[in-house]
């Protein structure tokens, strides 16, 4: 698996823990967050999706890294929300076992979920939300899923 780095360029995922263990080990008495956070565009008869991995450096920053995929076009609004929803869970959980692996297990995993409660989303909060909870992690929506509603759409585009 490969992530892009807006500084560094394309990363492996050994080398985005990496980077993700200096960031850290460079302010280690700081408070971090490690969020995850996915959106969609569609676009040419496809559906574009991005994933971003944030390490935010509570008050001091942020160093973010994302994947995309493409696929098929969905049209759906709740199977991409769900989409969307399932890869930020199967890259926070590889990324929760390397934290732990490494001894980083200390700072909270987030899933930012692309929903909130004015729109059309409104109706699907509960599930996705209990869908990110029940596999272990805490979730945030608008206007606070700023992983998935501002850094992973700003790549989606």
């Amino acid at each position: 698996m490969y992530l892009t780095s807006p500084t560094k360029g394309r990363l492996s995922f050994e080398e985005m823990m990496d980077e993700i263990r200096s960031y850290i080990a460079g302010l280690p008495n700081s408070q971090y967050k490690i969020i995850i956070g996915s959106d969609s565009q569609v676009m040419k008869g496809q559906t574009c999706f991005i994933t971003a991995v944030i390490v935010h450096r509570l008050s001091k920053g942020a160093r973010y890294f994302y994947r995309k995929r493409t696929h098929r076009k969905i049209k759906s609004l709740r199977q991409k929300i769900f989409f969307e929803t399932a890869l930020s869970l199967e890259l926070g959980g590889i990324i929760a076992k390397h934290c732990a692996e490494a001894g980083l297990d200390e700072h909270q995993v987030e899933i930012h979920i692309d929903v909130g409660s004015h729109g059309d989303t409104k109706d699907l909060i509960r599930e996705v939300v209990g869908m990110v909870t029940g596999s272990g992690f805490n979730a945030k929506i608008k206007p606070d899923a700023y992983g998935a509603s501002s850094v992973a759409d700003r790549h989606t585009k």
